[in-house]
This record gives C-alpha cells, structure tokens and sequence, in this order.
C-alpha cells in the first residue's frame, strides 16, 4: 500500500467556519470533476472521508476538520504517487488560500 500523503493547514477560524468554507470549495472542486471522472464524498462528524476516480485511476483519503488546522490524507495510486511533493504544495497553498481569515484584512 502507498503511503498517504498528509498535508496540515492551520487556520483561526474555528471548526464550524473552517467546515462550511471546505463544504463550499468541495462543491466546486466535485463539479469540476464530474465532467471527467466520479466523485464520491461522506461527512463523518468533522470529518470527510473523499474518492476521486477518473481515467481509470482511483485517488481516495480523509479530510479532518479541527479547531485550529485541517488535515488533509490522500492515497496515490502507484505511478501517481510520484507528483506527491508537487500535490504537497499546491494542497498546502490552496488550503491557506480557501481558509484565510478574511477579517484581517
């Protein structure tokens, strides 16, 4: 099995905000997808447990939702798992981006 690939974003939203803004990018990000692959998503608590397949490929993981970060696990599959640094970073990005508190402006 391949090693999960985890990202952490911190965050000063708290849990209930940091949830809605992920509910909200996730929509976004499953219709995006749905036009070249299938999305499947479960709410467990605070917690999203994801699938991703497309091209014959299937990407799976959790996102756990905390008071003060977000934890993001996805498995690659084999050859996939070969872009991990470069996925790391971009989750890292994105994630700061979609949980910035925009209040301190």
């Amino acid at each position: 099995m391949t090693k999960p690939l985890v990202v952490t974003v911190p965050h000063q939203l708290g849990r209930a905000e940091a949830r809605r803004r992920i509910e909200e990018g996730l929509g976004q990000l499953t219709d995006q997808f749905a036009q070249i692959g299938k999305v499947k998503t479960t709410w467990v608590g605070d917690g999203l447990d994801y699938s991703v397949e497309t091209m014959g490929q299937s990407v799976y993981g959790r996102i756990d939702v905390l008071e003060e970060a977000v934890r993001i696990e996805v498995v690659l599959p084999g050859f996939l798992s070969l872009i991990a640094g470069s996925l790391k970073g971009r989750l890292q990005k994105q994630g700061q981006i979609l949980l910035d508190d925009k209040t301190k402006v």
